[in-house]
């Protein structure tokens, strides 16, 4: 029994009375299978996957038949998801869709009619395609892997999980701090003299309170302008009163100088 759309011949079958005979699924079928055969002949073993990608593409497009409620032209060859959204569109409102047929493309067209301009550019017919995308005012929203190659921008791939986009976000980050005139480090930049360092801090063991008051006698005393020489008295220079008022408030011992023979 001979069933529509078997060869009655030998020879290769076409593709296109494949497609609008026997329907997509078995046109998939053959074109795999004639593949695979070319490269089986050569010892070299491909994954399926990679030809139906390519297929998943060259079967893109449909042509339009009936328009129904959509805005859509007769013959007019649009996205294939595209034409289901808007049609689900329409039917949500109560309207008419829209009919088409499935088309077959060759590789070459294929790429030239992608939505991104910069993909179908860097493919064949440059000057064609960038010409055609300036008269329009195309925009290219760079959704696909090539276009964000050529830019130099990560690529949209990515496993989506539900909740991902929150583990994503970034953590809040505190206020740096800023060096306050007084000296010291203060949250936000504010201005806070180097005295308020030994003020009581919250939770703040003995130890710690102890050692920062001596730190901040210590640049009080260092940074404070009594210590300045005034007119008609000489500076002792190093190891003499200064210093040692300098140092008091930290208590660091001073070794004894050694006798000079």
């Amino acid at each position: 029994m001979v069933k529509a759309g078997d060869a009655l011949i030998s020879g290769p079958l076409n593709p296109h009375d494949i497609l609008h005979i026997r329907g997509k699924d078995e046109l998939q079928r053959y074109m795999v299978d004639e593949v695979q055969q070319v490269y089986k002949s050569q010892g070299v073993s491909i994954h399926d996957k990679h030809i139906e990608i390519i297929l998943r593409q060259m079967l893109r497009r449909v042509q339009v038949e009936s328009t129904g409620d959509t805005d859509y032209i007769p013959g007019q060859m649009v996205d294939k998801f595209e034409f289901q959204e808007k049609n689900a569109k329409v039917l949500a409102e109560g309207g008419e869709p829209a009919t088409a047929k499935s088309m077959l493309l060759g590789v070459t067209r294929a790429s030239l009619l992608t939505d991104s301009f910069l993909s179908a550019a860097s493919f064949q017919e440059t000057t064609r395609v960038l010409t055609q995308a300036a008269v329009s005012g195309a925009q290219d929203w760079l959704q696909g892997l090539k276009e964000n190659v050529i830019i130099g921008r990560l690529i949209p791939a990515r496993v989506e999980i539900a909740g991902m986009d929150k583990l994503l976000e970034p953590e809040p980050v505190p206020e740096l701090a800023g060096v306050a005139p007084g000296g010291w480090l203060g949250m936000g930049g504010q201005a806070q003299e180097a005295n308020e360092f030994s003020a009581p801090m919250a939770e703040t063991s003995s130890e710690e309170a102890d050692l920062l008051a001596d730190v901040a006698s210590f640049f009080g005393t260092a940074g404070s302008d009594d210590d300045a020489p005034t007119e008609g008295e000489e500076d002792d220079g190093p190891g003499g009163d200064d210093e040692e008022a300098s140092t008091a408030g930290l208590e660091i011992p001073i070794p004894d100088e050694e006798p000079q023979e």
